[in-house]
């Protein structure tokens, strides 16, 4: 096993880092360095912490640049998304820092003359394992509301982006958080174990595969500490006779091939119905065509390489398979060649439910078309997944989206427009693609000790 965080470009296949993984009593010095923080960050006021929220805004608006940068050159996000991260990440600090603390005043109940309340206590010190694909907005969009609740923050991040990693920590060392409130640990899976189980760690959020999710979540459960699972997801992207063709493209554009394909929430399985498949599939198509793929570095690319190596063998194999299975390539459907991690912009069409391609998640830039007889199928194939994180639908018939949202099987649906996350509401899936809620007010009771003080209870 590499004993080793590596760090690669995988633009060009060169070595960026290697970062060794902490010992033990590295771990232990970490811990306990951040449980200490703990009981000095939860003494500091509701309205001081709102405050270090704006200055770490500030702070990444600041070396905003530095941080595009570094996240191009660790996960081969184009530079234009790069820099979008960064300003969604400090406008997420500036909405938290303005809204949260509003959020977590004492509520009364219906309790008469208001003798009992709910208050929102911190719980202490929260284990994060993230995900390499939105380096900073991963784990920010956790981290924000974890720490205004007055909790500490431990983040184990993906060993190919701890270049992030760093720089995230050294943000909050210059907006003024206390040493040691946001840790960063570089650990193998059996620190993480080690952490899970360690009497300081009070509860797990974790953002990733499903299989890390479901290894995680039974330790967390074993170790009865609250956990909330951000998977994977294959969300469908429903388009109806009636809807406009044109926007409908667009976003199928924008909801596949947004970070190379790399999204949770992504569009994946592209579901039709019947009267306009053929002309959804050709404008689709010559959109696809007009992609440029390339050098992430420059302004124009719209397609960078896939962030790892492994997972473009992965995502070719369930490729080939789909087409032994029956699948026709419409394009792509290759690595591409030279030293960069790249891989060809891919549609299949005639795409079935028996195939990998509709059962699996495709991590990277290939969109799986499949054909619906009508409304009422095109719902039936949007459900027939075990993921449910979330779906778009576009229909003119304002009743029928009303009707679909109610029966969709997912944590978020949107309605002429393809999905995207927000502070504003709630982000989160059913079935495998996890349980419990990132941002809006849910995000920030989810680490929240709930507690009821009833006065004078006679």
């Amino acid at each position: 096993m590499n004993h080793h965080a590596i760090s690669m470009n995988p633009a060009t296949g060169e070595q960026l880092s290697a970062m060794p993984f902490e010992t033990p009593e590295q771990l232990d010095t970490a811990l306990a360095g951040n449980h200490a923080a703990f009981n000095v960050w939860r003494n500091v006021p509701l309205a001081l912490r709102a405050d270090k929220l704006r200055h770490l805004g500030a702070a990444l608006r600041q070396h905003a640049e530095t941080l595009a940068q570094m996240i191009t050159a660790e996960m081969g996000k184009p530079i234009t998304q790069a820099r979008a991260e960064v300003a969604k990440t400090a406008n997420l600090c500036d909405w938290y820092a303005e809204h949260g603390p509003g959020m977590l005043a004492t509520e009364g109940t219906l309790v008469e003359n208001h003798q009992a309340v709910i208050e929102y206590r911190p719980l202490g010190a929260i284990l994060a394992v993230m995900p390499w694909n939105f380096p900073l907005w991963q784990v920010l969009r956790g981290a924000v509301p974890i720490l205004l609740a007055g909790n500490s923050y431990v983040l184990k991040h993906a060993p190919n982006v701890m270049g992030c990693a760093l720089l995230i920590k050294h943000m909050f060392a210059e907006a003024g958080f206390p040493q040691g409130v946001f840790e960063v640990i570089n650990v193998t899976p059996e620190g993480v174990s080690h952490a899970i189980n360690d009497a300081r760690i009070a509860a797990v959020t974790v953002t990733g595969s499903g299989r890390a999710g479901a290894a995680i979540g039974a330790q967390a459960g074993a170790a009865l500490k609250k956990c909330v699972l951000e998977l994977g997801g294959s969300d469908p992207f429903i388009v109806l006779n009636d809807a406009d063709i044109d926007e409908a493209v667009k976003a199928a554009i924008a909801g596949r091939f947004q970070n190379t394909g790399q999204v949770c929430a992504a569009a994946k399985r592209f579901i039709i119905e019947e009267g306009i498949a053929d002309t959804f599939t050709q404008k689709f198509v010559a959109a696809v065509q007009a992609l440029q793929i390339g050098d992430p570095t420059l302004d124009t690319t719209t397609i960078g390489p896939m962030a790892r190596y492994d997972l473009r063998d992965e995502l070719h194999k369930q490729v080939t398979t789909s087409l032994e299975q029956g699948a026709t390539l419409l394009l792509g459907g290759e690595k591409m060649a030279g030293k960069g991690n790249f891989y060809a912009p891919t549609v299949l069409a005639n795409v079935t439910p028996d195939m990998v391609a509709f059962r699996e998640e495709l991590f990277g830039p290939v969109a799986a078309i499949t054909r619906a007889r009508n409304p009422e199928h095109a719902l039936e194939l949007a459900n027939d997944s075990d993921f449910g994180l979330s779906a778009t639908l576009f229909t003119s018939d304002t009743h029928l989206a009303d009707d679909f949202a109610a029966r969709l099987e997912c944590g978020g649906v949107f309605i002429n427009g393809y999905s995207a996350s927000d502070p504003r509401v709630a982000f989160g899936g059913v079935k495998k693609s996890g349980f419990g809620r990132e941002l809006s007010h849910f995000g920030l009771h989810e680490f929240c000790n709930v507690q009821t003080v009833w006065k004078d209870r006679r």
